[in-house]
């Protein structure tokens, strides 16, 4: 079965570029397109897809609170992927915290869009870990997240192995990568990986090394 691709962008040539360069693809399909936040819900409902590109500035619902409403009330909700102008954008990071999977860069090239739906699609791995690290540096404490972030690791009492998978997770690898460095199988990382998401209350890896980083639990840089 292909991944399914919503686009939801106010500039119809960027919608367009993306559709031609993910349509060139024989695992991918745009299924939608949106010109504004406000129309995602009903089109996420009615087309179901796997993974939503959206805009992360748009008139009149943008792409965090579209993000949020998304989350909030669509059942089995797909997986997101904003995309931006800049990567360093205090937008792009408060759409990270809203519970965004990744972000794309409109300046990216067509091998590295297809990457990055393909990679959000699959959910085993972090997109662009570095700059999510420097978002998490410029932004976490302005975010106000580091007390309540601090807070959720503490009452997740990871386990030893727990602890050392989600640094792992922060830094990038992949399941196979983090299994290839522990020495374990790579189902076993999988249940770990749960496991971490499950205490705290992520939904997914972004969201868990977020919190790894404003919580101080891994350290930017």
């Amino acid at each position: 079965m292909p991944v399914t691709v919503l686009l939801v962008d106010d500039e119809p040539l960027v919608r367009a570029g993306l559709r031609a360069v993910l349509e060139a693809q024989s695992d991918i399909e745009v299924v939608g397109e949106a010109s504004d936040g406000a129309a995602v819900i009903p089109l996420v409902r009615q087309l179901r897809p796997d993974v939503v590109a959206m805009d992360v500035r748009m008139p009149l619902l943008d792409g965090i609170e579209a993000t949020r409403a998304v989350l909030r009330t669509v059942d089995d909700p797909p997986k997101i992927l904003v995309v931006t102008t800049f990567e360093n954008d205090e937008y792009v990071y408060e759409a990270l915290r809203a519970g965004a999977d990744g972000f794309l860069l409109k300046r990216a090239r067509p091998a590295e869009i297809v990457h990055a739906v393909r990679l959000v699609a699959e959910g085993e791995s972090l997109l662009f870990p570095a700059s999510v690290r420097q978002l998490a540096a410029r932004y976490g404490t302005e975010a106000g997240g580091n007390r309540a972030a601090r807070a959720v690791l503490e009452r997740a009492r990871l386990t030893e192995r727990e602890s050392e998978v989600l640094r792992l997770m922060a830094r990038g690898l992949s399941n196979a990568e983090i299994a290839a460095r522990l020495v374990v199988g790579t189902e076993t990382v999988k249940s770990h990986v749960s496991a971490v998401l499950a205490k705290l209350g992520a939904r997914d890896r972004t969201q868990a090394v977020i919190a790894a980083y404003e919580s101080g639990f891994v350290a930017p840089g």
